[in-house]
């Protein structure tokens, strides 16, 4: 889960409906795709049971709250990124400010308005992968698919070895395209790159994962013959 920003007004109300909210919502996307990273993470976080722990976590009572709605998080995502929006009032194409402020609102799955600030800071500084890879991830979860992998691809352009970029584009071939051997072969130049990877089992866990699927596949074809 990203981390929040400090210092903001009902600090204490954001963090328990946050607790709550995200460990909900990164379960369900985490059953989908609960290997993402981010663009400037070395390596994967666990899928579902983060989550969960935090769940459990939320403190007492918790449990007969409503779940805040899109709308709910929209506003708490506004709120935490308010004086963030008003330093790039003053200085609107300072970089940091508008990562920081598209993580605000990727953290409460504000992912469209997420993309808007990330796509801002590309056009000054479109080099840098770990916002791109990021951004991709956001584009990921609103559906497109095809975008996800374009920007993954040309954040390879600017750094070939990068591994959080080949994680989830091995990631997002598997499960958005179906497409097994554009994921092992992702994950299979993540781990010639990156020998020391500090993830080397969890990957080469995917690739075993995405090898059985395709063999899974084929048993129907095999059965006819």
């Amino acid at each position: 889960m990203e981390p929040t920003l400090e210092g903001q007004p009902a600090k204490a109300v954001w963090s328990a409906v946050q607790t709550y909210t995200l460990a909900v919502v990164c379960l369900v996307i985490g059953v989908t795709i609960g290997y993402l990273v981010r663009g400037s993470a070395a390596a994967p976080t666990p899928s579902a049971q983060p989550a969960t722990d935090q769940a459990q976590a939320a403190p007492a009572g918790m449990g007969q709250q409503r779940m805040p709605t899109l709308a709910d998080m929209k506003r708490m995502a506004d709120q935490q990124a308010g004086p963030l929006l008003d330093k790039l009032k003053s200085d609107p194409k300072d970089v940091a400010t508008l990562n920081k402020t598209a993580l605000t609102y990727k953290a409460t799955h504000q992912f469209k308005e997420a993309i808007t600030y990330f796509q801002r800071a590309l056009v000054i500084d479109p080099k840098n992968v770990a916002i791109r890879t990021d951004m991709a991830s956001c584009m990921y979860y609103t559906g497109d698919v095809d975008g996800a992998i374009a920007q993954l691809e040309k954040s390879l352009t600017y750094d070939p070895k990068h591994a959080g970029t080949l994680m989830n584009l091995g990631i997002i071939k598997w499960k958005g395209k179906n497409d097994a051997n554009g994921a092992i072969a992702a994950w299979q130049s993540l781990l010639k790159a990156n020998p020391n990877f500090p993830e080397k089992e969890r990957i080469q866990s995917l690739i075993a994962e995405a090898k059985q699927s395709q063999e899974s596949a084929s048993l129907p074809t095999q059965a006819k013959d």
